[in-house]
């Protein structure tokens, strides 16, 4: 296994500990540890950061060295979307992201999945592409900002919502139009 590869799979790994101490704000969590609470926003916060920066250094890293594997072209968008999607159900929990926006975005993820899925019946492995990379980057940011969730910029999380709700329907579009060659029947 590659140092690419390796970056993807800590951040699969970092993603419980992140939901740890995202929950930890609330006593939703059976094993809530009252003394660390009021640092558990920040240490998620701080952990999420992490795992944000490992998947600009996978990708980079492995076009830099050449270590581009199909492993990584599966494994790096499904870290991506267990990431941000545990994140913002983990922040809908906690009240702080809209229902709708948290819909959308895990309902575009099951539609590309889907895609892929028939993409790799014929052969085909689809990577992402500009828009997916900049929507998933949007997110993450969005995410930042509602994990903080400081009262004075309040309406940046607000604004990152709209604009990641607009590049997440742009994003699938994008990836349907470009790749609807895969839907069409063999004769």
């Amino acid at each position: 296994m590659n140092a690419a590869n390796k970056l993807t799979l800590a951040r699969v790994i970092m993603i419980p500990v992140f939901l740890f101490f995202l929950l930890n704000q609330k006593d939703f969590i059976p094993f809530n540890i009252p003394a660390i609470e009021e640092y558990s926003k920040w240490i998620a916060l701080l952990i999420f950061a992490l795992a944000s920066i490992t998947d600009a250094l996978d990708g980079r890293i492995a076009r830099k060295y050449n270590m581009i594997t199909n492993f990584g072209k599966f494994m790096d968008p499904l870290a991506d979307k267990l990431l941000v999607n545990l994140a913002l159900i983990g922040l809908l929990i906690l009240g702080k992201v809209n229902p709708w926006l948290v819909m959308l975005i895990i309902g575009r993820d099951f539609i590309i999945s889907g895609f892929r899925l028939v993409a790799a019946e014929k052969g085909v492995v689809i990577a992402a592409g500009i828009w997916g990379k900049v929507k998933t980057a949007a997110q993450m940011i969005m995410v930042i900002f509602l994990i903080a969730d400081i009262p004075q910029i309040k309406v940046v999380g607000y604004v990152l919502q709209w604009l990641v709700c607009i590049l997440t329907v742009v994003s699938l579009i994008d990836y349907l139009v470009k790749n609807r060659s895969v839907l069409k029947e063999e004769k």
